[in-house]
């Protein structure tokens, strides 16, 4: 379809795409927090001279000072990570800091089910294929991505984070059915860039593989692939 003369027909190329799918539910505090810091011009050089004269600071820490493996849908095994960060963004990518002291609780599904594929659409190498990533396409994905999100809303309203009085700033507590929180996370949610699978590593009987244990290209001499592309599972 793209014009491009097929040298061997491996039905795997481009299949099997899976990757992390992050949510950022976001609260805000009563305490400054790395946003009150950053949003401005003084602020930064603060940081920045804060550094340079005694290294440390923000600056020296990296952007989630909390890490946690948590159990949502799974009961034997972690299916969940989190990381907390004491920011807050906006926009997509989420690149400008919130104008109000906040922390986000990001959560990524360790083992998504959902399966995508990329699409060429051309022959000419500056035209990027199109991706279809399909997130959210299993029952399972969706149900962990809903219970992830009640699950951060309960740590934030836990003893520990108490003296910060967390106030739930998205979802937001209008959003309170499954249905509403899976319609925010599908409408706010993005990759954590951790794409793999679409030359997935296989023996020549398995019909989706796209290289051997050497990373050989099956059926193509001195061809390899040698990136996250032959992974056949996303890491967890």
């Amino acid at each position: 379809r793209a014009g491009v003369p097929v040298v061997k027909d491996l039905p795997g190329v481009g299949g099997n795409l899976q990757d992390h799918l992050q949510l950022r539910p976001k609260f805000r505090v009563n305490q400054e927090t790395l946003n009150d810091q950053v949003g401005s011009w003084i602020g930064q050089i603060k940081i920045g001279l804060e550094y340079m004269a005694y290294r440390t600071g923000p600056m020296t820490m990296a952007a989630s000072a909390v890490c946690a493996f948590a159990r949502c849908v799974d009961e034997t095994r972690p299916d969940v990570q989190f990381h907390f960060q004491p920011l807050s963004t906006s926009g997509t990518p989420a690149v400008t800091t919130d104008p109000y002291s906040a922390f986000t609780a990001s959560i990524c599904q360790l083992r998504p089910e959902s399966r995508g594929h990329l699409e060429l659409v051309s022959r000419d190498p500056s035209v990027h294929p199109k991706v279809h990533a399909n997130y959210l396409s299993t029952e399972l994905d969706c149900k962990v991505a809903v219970e992830s999100i009640k699950l951060a809303r309960k740590v934030s309203e836990g003893s520990a984070l108490s003296p910060l009085e967390p106030t739930e700033e998205a979802p937001g507590k209008q959003v309170q059915t499954d249905a509403e929180i899976l319609e925010w996370v599908r409408n706010n949610a993005e990759t954590i860039y951790h794409p793999v699978g679409t030359a997935k590593m296989g023996p020549a009987s398995d019909p989706e593989a796209v290289v051997d244990h050497e990373l050989r290209v099956h059926g193509i001499a001195g061809l390899r692939v040698a990136d996250a592309s032959i992974m056949p599972i996303i890491t967890s």
